[in-house]
């Protein structure tokens, strides 16, 4: 305790140096400490937004066959998930029953026919656009409190219908569920996120508190080398050099808390693009809570033995300022690994091996990406030394002469400053990886959009409405063959499109060739498919007028239709088409769905969308190649993915001025020393920008190479078509020149005007 004390009082009472470098330690910590809580507390705020989800999807009590019991008078349910521009619209229609159930959270009673209760945000966007009253029928009885929604700007909405205006309803008998149908990010997708932030956060973060941990290191050593030789035991020392680490860790921490607590308040009420949340969902858990208490004091102590364990063991050699040791090749061993798995991978890419087993690569890249980015710390201590080495021996400038012999002397003190700037950099090509396989998957390039409605439940007057509506260029049935539910035999099922020559050439880019009036095989010659239904090949169709079905029987034609479709985004997904007039007056196929097709201008499909649902707001629509839920899991993701680079740009610019900083204040006495020599300020000032720029160029270089080897090896592991990436380096090497820049202007500062002879007088 005595030793604890002493720490404290030495911290206290060693001038304005010290304490400003305490400061410095402090404000680092809480720095560091509020991107670790940030990136703890992102999975609890989706765990919330689901938990919410999964309380109000309607469910009902169900027997051991799985099948709803206590149904009698139950309410019905049906839900329709929509996209609204980019977002999801979720409907539940409710029908009432005479049996009284439950709401789901945040409503107060279910609405009875004729009401909706809409979200805060879906009542805003219904008065800025009353096209969606379409797909909202009824009057506005109130809305969904915040325990019914999974944030603050969701699109969602309680319809109150009639009984016999809804077509396979779903009896619930109440509320909750364990899990949600779609979680906010699914797993696959939330490990991407992990694996992102380990590199572009967790790692600099590590470094950061590492180098606030170890600020005016040289001056705490020769502190504690003193104490040794007055004869304080080695634990004794390691005590008083914890006093002053853990205090300003601790306050750091308590600090950094603070900070995000603020912050949690401030951003969850402004919201992020694409991500927003409440504000209780962010509240820190006491587990967060621990870590930050807990183990950046305990990062902060291990860092500070292992930078007072000069100092004990050779205390003599601390006070006369004997020649450091040169850094251990074992820096190296981290590097090694690492660039090998991602050699492999890069290989594999190359020759066409793509590999397969995704749980391997699953555990095998984050291992890499950790192992590169451990290993660039480590490994340009070595690296900038031997170029000193190197550049002094063979370099006849004053100023190059004195930079590069000050980095082989201290090859850890100028990296220190770059070690953020470094990271910075090759996180940001991890970053560009992730957002090439988020684009590969998001990406919709066709001119066209095709929408798909199934016709079970909708009139011979809706599907004319359906087909009649303003945007849509071009419609067609399409129907499948029967399959007689009473035998084993395996009968490949055939597809057929009903439709007239003229509605083909509407529908798809090229037919030339189609004739009104007979059946043709249908043959896309640019995918060159092949079916199982040969020529001759006898088919039936089961067709429907009034309850009363019949078959028609179709033989594959020989005579063959060669057309183009759409790229990406067939229209015509079958094998034979049919014209309308072979179908008996007024029946119409089961189990048929109707194709619509309209441009993919955003306003154009939003507007076909809005009239599908004025025809009948309870259709269920399939907009090929837009998957709303995956859309809105991918924009979470990118806004993640951005916090992620904020807060490691913080990161990074924070190390390097805190660690500049501090390295202004210790070499301050050497930089007096040779101005007294004689140096010239320019020298000086020069000697200061190349001590630093020059292994900051090799370790950014080391970064930008080592950093697309990963981006390539992580878009290969990822399945995507796209593997190297070309376009991102202009942008990389904008950061390192940036990074450059920004290191050269922050040493300028490290040589004064004034020169202070009391600086190595008491030195």
């Amino acid at each position: 305790m005595r030793e604890l004390l002493l720490g404290l009082r030495l911290l206290l009472g060693s001038g304005r140096g010290s304490r400003v470098r305490f400061l410095l330690m402090a404000l680092g910590t809480a720095i560091g400490v509020s991107c670790l809580a940030v990136v703890l507390t992102i999975p609890g705020i989706l765990a919330a937004q689901d938990s919410r989800m999964a309380a109000r999807q309607p469910s009902c009590a169900r027997d051991s066959q799985g099948h709803c019991i206590g149904t009698k008078g139950a309410p019905r349910e049906l839900t329709r998930t929509d996209p609204l521009g980019s977002r999801p619209m979720t409907r539940v229609f409710i029908t009432p029953g005479t049996k009284h159930i439950e709401p789901p959270p945040g409503l107060v009673e279910l609405p009875r026919p004729g009401e909706i209760i809409l979200s805060p945000r879906l009542h805003e966007v219904l008065h800025a656009e009353p096209g969606l009253a379409k797909l909202l029928p009824g009057r506005e009885r109130g809305l969904i409190g915040a325990q019914g929604l999974a944030h603050p700007d969701e699109l969602y909405a309680y319809v109150g219908v009639l009984p016999d205006t809804l077509k396979n309803a779903d009896v619930v008998t109440f509320f909750g569920m364990p899990y949600p149908p779609s979680p906010t990010v699914e797993n696959s997708t939330l490990d991407i996120v992990r694996f992102t932030l380990a590199g572009v956060v967790l790692l600099p973060l590590a470094v950061f508190l590492s180098v606030c941990a170890r600020l005016s290191a040289a001056v705490r050593v020769r502190r504690l080398a003193a104490l040794r030789l007055l004869g304080l035991s080695t634990k004794a020392v390691q005590r008083v050099n914890a006093a002053e680490t853990l205090a300003a860790a601790m306050l750091g921490a308590v600090l950094g808390l603070c900070t995000y607590a603020l912050a949690n308040q401030l951003i969850s009420r402004a919201g992020l693009p694409d991500f927003k949340w409440y504000p209780t969902d962010g509240v820190l858990s006491f587990s967060t809570i621990l870590i930050c208490l807990v183990g950046c004091p305990v990062l902060a102590w291990f860092v500070g033995r292992a930078s007072a364990r000069r100092a004990v063991a050779n205390p003599l050699a601390v006070r006369r300022s004997a020649v450091q040791k040169p850094p251990a090749k074992w820096g190296l061993l981290p590097l090694i690994p690492g660039l090998g798995i991602v050699a492999g991978y890069c290989l594999a890419g190359a020759t066409g091996h793509v590999p397969r087993d995704t749980r391997v690569s699953a555990v095998l890249m984050p291992l890499a990406v950790v192992f590169v980015g451990v290993g660039l710390v480590l490994a340009l201590p070595l690296l900038s030394r031997a170029l000193a080495r190197r550049v002094a021996r063979w370099s006849g400038s004053l100023f190059l002469c004195l930079a590069m012999r000050r980095n082989e002397a201290e090859p850890g003190g100028a990296l220190r400053v770059a070690t953020g700037l470094v990271l910075l950099v090759y996180a940001a090509s991890l970053v560009q990886g992730v957002l090439i396989e988020l684009d590969q998957v998001s990406k919709h390039e066709s001119p066209v959009q095709i929408y798909s409605i199934g016709l079970d439940g909708v009139t011979a007057e809706q599907q004319h409405a359906l087909e009649s509506i303003t945007g849509i260029r071009g419609h067609a049935v399409q129907m499948s063959s029967w399959m007689d539910p009473h035998t084993d035999a395996f009968e490949p099922t055939t597809y057929a499109v009903i439709a007239t020559c003229g509605e083909v050439r509407k529908l798809v880019p090229n037919a030339d060739g189609c004739v009104d009036g007979r059946s043709v095989r249908l043959l896309d010659g640019a995918q060159g498919i092949v079916w199982d239904s040969k020529p001759g090949h006898a088919i039936a169709f089961h067709l429907w007028k009034a309850g009363h079905g019949r078959f028609m029987h179709l033989m594959v034609p020989k005579e063959a239709l060669r057309y183009r479709d759409w790229d990406g985004i067939p229209a015509l997904d079958a094998q034979v088409l049919v014209p309308p007039s072979l179908l008996p007056t007024g029946y119409r196929p089961e189990g048929a769905s109707l194709v619509l097709l309209s441009s993919s201008d955003p306003e154009t499909v939003r507007g076909v969308l809005d009239s599908i649902g004025g025809v009948d707001p309870t259709i269920a629509v399939d907009p090929y190649g837009i998957n709303v839920t995956a859309l809105q899991q991918i924009a979470v993701v990118k806004t993640l993915l951005a916090i992620g680079m904020v807060l490691g740009l913080i990161i990074g610019v924070a190390a390097y001025l805190v660690a500049a900083t501090d390295r202004a204040m210790e070499r301050k006495s050497q930089v007096t020393a040779l101005a007294l020599l004689g140096a010239r300020p320019r020298t000086l000032r020069a000697a200061q920008v190349a001590q630093v720029v020059v292994p900051l160029a090799v370790g950014l270089v080391l970064a930008v190479v080592t950093g697309k080897a990963a981006e390539s090896s992580y878009l290969v592991t990822g399945g995507g078509a796209i593997f190297w990436d070309g376009k991102g380096v202009p942008l990389l090497l904008a950061c390192a020149v940036g990074a450059v820049a920004v290191a050269a202007l922050g040493s300028l500062p490290l040589v004064g005007r004034r020169i202070d002879p009391e600086l190595i007088r008491r030195d």
